[in-house]
């Protein structure tokens, strides 16, 4: 019975069940009709923005960097031990991180 639980052999009997739990959803779902509504925006009953939320990848990238440098921080301290070593680099995590968020 372990045999069901590796991997190629679930991925084979979850392919078939997928299939056929999307044949379903399609007979459903019903025939699709074309509608403007809806094909257009919808922003909760407001009308949609013409502008760009963000001009940039450059907030994404330092919130990116600050919980890149805090998890593998946590990581590599989580998995060492508890010595100068490790205290000299929570300092240098620190600087780090407050480098970051004052930007």
């Amino acid at each position: 019975m372990d045999i069901l639980l590796s991997p190629p052999v679930a991925f084979l009997l979850y392919i078939p069940l997928v299939g056929l739990i999307t044949l379903l959803g399609r007979k459903l779902a019903g025939p699709e009709h074309a509608n403007p509504m809806k094909s257009s925006l919808y922003a909760s009953g407001e009308e949609a923005p013409t502008s760009a939320a963000a001009p940039g990848y450059k907030p994404f990238f330092l919130i990116a960097f600050f919980f890149a440098f805090l998890h593998l921080g946590m990581l590599v301290l989580g998995t060492g031990g508890f010595n100068w070593t490790t205290g000299a680099y929570v300092i240098g995590l620190a600087l780090a991180l407050i480098a970051l968020i004052l930007g």
